[in-house]
């Protein structure tokens, strides 16, 4: 089943967040184990992870952890403290193999898989320039984006989408 998200190829954590989304009211890619199914897929992560109900739940834990890093900022403790519970389930390993040095991903339960790369994710986000981790500045729109533009000011996750909206409307108010 082909992924019905209006906006995919964002990094992980962003991806994750992305999950949920406005068409004609809320939607939620992560309301059953085949949305999670279509995740897994669309992120790369099939051969990975399992698609199964406590995936499905660890993955939402996670969302909801980083959706609040996102939103409130690292700044703010319960954000901080819902995050670092979702990384407490996995570490990286650096090791060194016959091909040279490698990093291997560890978790306690291969359930936390994916939410725990997402939150990783977003640590690597944050490291490298937290204040391009935007929303979408539709009014409507509750989609997020890591802005990868020159100068860093994209405002719309899309401007084939919200941007045009945002045009249109204000054209409409001008001519009204």
């Amino acid at each position: 089943m082909p992924d019905p998200r209006p906006h995919l190829g964002e990094p992980l954590a962003l991806d994750l967040l992305n999950t949920r989304w406005m068409n004609n009211g809320p939607q939620d890619l992560l309301t059953d184990v085949d949305g999670l199914e279509i995740w897994l897929a669309s992120a790369g992560l099939t051969g990975r992870a399992f698609a199964d109900e406590p995936t499905l739940d660890a993955a939402r834990v996670a969302r909801a952890a980083i959706h609040d890093v996102v939103v409130r900022g690292a700044g703010d403790a319960r954000a901080r403290a819902a995050l670092e519970v979702v990384l407490a389930h996995g570490r990286i390993r650096r090791t060194l193999t016959a091909d040279g040095p490698a990093t291997e991903v560890e978790v306690d339960d291969p359930a936390w898989l994916p939410g725990w790369l997402a939150a990783e994710n977003l640590l690597e986000l944050l490291a490298e320039a937290p204040h391009r981790i935007r929303q979408c500045a539709h009014d409507r729109c509750i989609l997020f984006f890591y802005d990868t533009s020159k100068n860093g000011t994209r405002r719309w996750h899309s401007m084939s989408t919200c941007g045009n909206r945002a045009k249109a409307a204000r054209h409409y108010t001008r001519k009204a």
